[in-house]
């Protein structure tokens, strides 16, 4: 396997390297959060979360909060390990350069 190999495409996308990189480091984070974090419109925000719960890499959860839905993100442990290895993969390459 080639170093550039060990990156995940799943990873290429900026939008998705912003919503992993805020769950990483926090636990159940709320869709306006992130949204107004990483300067998201509501569908971009959602197509990339979606593409992130298809991989088994996030965590959604709807509820209510008085009479209003709220959508939250969490990391899931395959997403940890996932985003951490396309981390040090990024970390070779670049000692390797």
């Amino acid at each position: 396997m080639s170093k550039i190999d060990r990156l995940n495409k799943a990873f290429e996308s900026r939008v998705r390297l912003g919503i992993m990189s805020i769950l990483m480091v926090n636990d159940w984070v709320d869709y306006k959060e992130i949204k107004e974090k990483l300067d998201l419109t509501d569908g971009n925000l959602a197509s990339h979360a979606a593409g992130l719960e298809k991989l088994d890499y996030i965590k959604v959860r709807k509820r209510f909060v008085g009479k209003k839905t709220n959508t939250s993100y969490k990391v899931t442990r395959t997403g940890k390990k996932a985003f951490q290895d396309h981390l040090d993969g990024l970390e070779e390459l670049l000692k390797n350069m």
